[in-house]
């Protein structure tokens, strides 16, 4: 695999399994205490054992570890983790290109879903690019992954246009977006 993935295969916006994840809210900041005990901070390459162990719990085994180390270590792909004491039980990460994130990866630890991880660490996501000047934000997400369409719609994100065949198992992915920042707030959706 390069050095500098590419978008994966099977993107983060749907699990490998097709199951929904949910996503997160508290802002980024290292070490910020959430509710229940969880702990929300940023990725580093320290994390790349725990971000392989819950890839492959959440999501199937979506990237190889040098996919995760190049996730892991650059300064333009803001990644956090949500951890509950040692384990990490939910995870995004993201790419900024100019004003716009792009959403790579939003997972939640099967034992943790459905209880609004997957929103908390989406939204903290969020407003980590909008400090970071984005202003647009897009994902991919399969089309028959109903849960994951209600919790990005629920969040502002509509479907722009499709990838046909976008996935490894030969499905589609809805190309969803939505403006954050000073753009969103003044109601330009």
């Amino acid at each position: 695999m390069p050095s500098e993935p590419g978008p994966p295969a099977q993107p983060a916006a749907t699990p490998a399994q097709g199951a929904a994840r949910d996503a997160a809210a508290d802002g980024p900041a290292r070490g910020a205490a959430a509710p229940s005990g969880l702990r929300l901070s940023p990725l580093t390459p320290a994390d790349l054992e725990a971000c392989l162990a819950l890839d492959s719990t959440a999501l199937g085994g979506l990237w190889s570890a040098q996919q995760w180390h190049t996730e892991l270590a650059a300064a333009e792909r803001p990644g956090l983790g949500l951890w509950q004491g040692p384990a990490l039980v939910g995870l995004t990460c993201g790419w900024l290109v100019v004003d716009e994130l792009h959403i790579t990866v939003v997972a939640v630890h099967p034992a943790h879903r459905r209880g609004g991880l997957g929103r908390r660490l989406l939204e903290a996501l969020l407003a980590e690019a909008v400090g970071r000047g984005a202003c647009h934000a897009t994902l991919e997400v399969a089309a028959d992954n109903g849960a994951a369409q209600a919790l990005y719609g629920a969040l502002g994100f509509q479907t722009a246009g499709v990838r046909r065949r976008y996935y490894r198992n030969g499905q589609d992915a809805l190309i969803q977006w939505r403006r954050i920042g000073r753009e969103a707030s003044s109601g330009d959706r």
